[in-house]
């Protein structure tokens, strides 16, 4: 099967429920917390809610908002399937590992059952960063020059949190720790696919974005690729969806109708093919900046342009940049979304302006 870029682009608006029709398979992968409120705005674009969420630190070690009861099934299926993909998921920390002969999985396991036991009762996460430290071995820290101390290297601590149980509260300063209700044991081995949920929602796609998806090589992320997927020919790249997609693809189509404010770290904008969801360069140069990146804004199946917002009291100031000429229609719209960021946010009135 052939299909364009657009056509995925259309199936994922529908898969990620930006359609609004209550699908809301995009919170099986969980929400990015990137502050400012992200989660909930990214949610009421959607019209979903996330019913008894709590953040933990999920797919590369950062927050999420997900449901309790699947943080044990999201810990399992993204447990480290060799001592590479640990490595891999560890960043410098698991080349550091390698070259000590400390295990990738055996370090993640020790990580995890450390956390898990310092966290107890709620803390604040610098007691706990301190008591992680302590019970661990010393190749698991470094020696941090600002504050002349010694620290468990973050990419671990922060990896291990869904593993460990342990929900994360950056809503005041400092961010607490706290264990869940019920929480599972440390996983022994991975169970479920993470691979099988990002290509419901971010299909048709590839090895390579997979495995940029969870922070690991494409050898690693082959070794949780599910079965049952039927490949397809987006524009000359092999990609991969799920067998009970295929329809879906086929038939999906552009709604023009559609006019979203997504936040930054939207679960859309999580896709790794960014090529496919932003075609222009320069567009996604705009996007996806390393530090401080926009939001974007979605009309019809197209990234159209970023936005921004300033939160004062109870005033939210917007601000658009389209990569293009809006219609007028279009603007009206935005208007009305803009109305929901600042529902999101808490904000009791909102002005939109255009960069």
């Amino acid at each position: 099967m052939r299909v364009s870029r657009q056509r995925v682009r259309a199936y994922r608006v529908a898969r990620h429920g930006l359609l609004r029709d209550g699908v809301g398979a995009v919170v099986d992968l969980g929400v990015q917390d990137a502050g400012a409120h992200s989660p909930a705005v990214a949610l009421a674009a959607r019209g979903l809610s996330v019913p008894d969420p709590v953040t933990v630190w999920a797919v590369r070690g950062a927050p999420h908002v997900l449901r309790r009861g699947d943080v044990a099934g999201v810990a399992a299926a993204l447990w480290p399937r060799s001592d590479a993909d640990a490595y891999a998921r560890l960043g410098a920390f698991g080349s550091a590992l390698r070259k000590a002969g400390v295990g990738g999985v055996e370090a993640v396991r020790m990580g995890a059952s450390a956390l898990r036991a310092v966290v107890s009762e709620e803390k604040p996460r610098g007691q706990v960063s301190a008591e992680v430290t302590a019970a661990l071995p010393p190749v698991f820290s470094y020696a941090c020059l600002p504050c002349g101390s010694t620290h468990v290297h973050g990419s671990l601590f922060q990896l291990v949190g869904a593993f460990a149980g342990v929900e994360v509260d950056g809503r005041g300063r400092p961010t607490l720790l706290r264990p869940l209700p019920g929480r599972h044991e440390v996983p022994s081995a991975a169970v479920g696919s993470v691979q099988a949920a990002y290509l419901r929602v971010h299909g048709p796609s590839t090895v390579a974005a997979v495995a940029a998806y969870l922070g690991t090589t494409q050898t690693s992320a082959r070794l949780g690729w599910p079965g049952g997927l039927v490949e397809v020919d987006v524009e000359g790249v092999a990609a991969w969806v799920p067998e009970g997609e295929v329809d879906a693809v086929r038939s999906a189509e552009v709604d023009p109708g559609v006019v979203r404010l997504l936040p930054p770290s939207d679960p859309f904008l999580q896709g790794r093919d960014r090529e496919v969801l932003v075609p222009d360069e320069a567009a996604r140069a705009r996007l996806w900046r390393v530090i401080g990146g926009p939001g974007a804004l979605l009309v019809g199946a197209d990234v159209a342009g970023t936005w921004r917002a300033r939160l004062s009291g109870a005033r939210l100031a917007l601000t658009v940049e389209p990569f293009a000429a809006l219609s007028a229609r279009v603007r009206r719209e935005v208007e009305a979304e803009a109305r929901l960021v600042a529902g999101a946010r808490g904000a009791s009135t909102v002005e939109v302006a255009y960069g």
